[in-house]
């Protein structure tokens, strides 16, 4: 078992090491996306490790000018995502989570939020982007809320509430909800007419996807 544990160890630190180096870059994202759950301590790891964090991004921002015009490939669309996935980690981990916010890597996901081409790759980048901040929410963290309400992600989850396919719409509104579940939050959006007519006109039109997480 102790074998297993070091081998399972050294794969994991091996393959961050890959992160960072461009030839082995897009095998690693690929294996450690798959296999993230078989590495418990993976978002620190991937936090600590010189260089990875910006590795990451790096995938991130390589594909903006593919956003507009619209000429994101399913192969580019993959790998960004398997980098999403892990911020989705980090993101999503007690130790690594107050980082994440301070560093304001959210920032970075949103011009993919902000994207409306309804084609396959387009559809799952927003899915995955989606799912980093739904893991950040999931949290029930006021710091979360208060960091994502000084970003636009209230009209960007709106706007996919109205346009975006089913599962997007599911993620964004449960975006939503954990918003207005925190008490600055609704605060927030109960502040002027315009946020609570936006919100509450929205909402009303999609409460059924509200169903999966009451």
């Amino acid at each position: 078992m102790e074998d297993t544990e070091a081998n399972s160890e050294t794969r994991l630190h091996q393959l961050v090491k890959n992160l960072t180096a461009m030839e082995k870059r897009e095998g690693a994202l690929l294996e450690l996306s798959k296999k993230r759950e078989s590495f418990p301590n993976l978002a620190p790891v991937l936090w600590h490790s010189f260089g990875t964090v910006a590795a990451l991004l790096q995938e991130l921002v390589a594909i903006y000018p593919s956003l507009s015009p619209p000429t994101l490939t399913a192969h580019a669309s993959n790998r960004v995502c398997n980098a999403l996935a892990l911020l989705q980690c980090v993101a999503s981990h007690p130790e690594t989570r107050t980082p994440f916010l301070n560093a304001h890597i959210p920032l970075f996901l949103y011009p993919f939020l902000n994207t409306v081409s309804k084609t396959r790759p387009f559809e799952y980048l927003r899915l995955t982007s989606l799912g980093v901040i739904g893991a950040l929410v999931k949290m029930d963290d006021p710091e979360v809320i208060n960091f994502l309400l000084t970003t636009e992600i209230i009209p960007l989850c709106l706007r996919i509430m109205e346009t975006g396919s089913e599962l997007s719409k599911t993620v964004a509104t449960f975006i939503l909800q954990k918003v207005l579940l925190d008490d600055f939050g609704l605060q927030y959006i109960c502040h002027t007419a315009e946020r609570f007519y936006a919100v509450s006109t929205t909402s009303e039109t999609h409460s059924s996807l509200l169903s999966p997480f009451e």
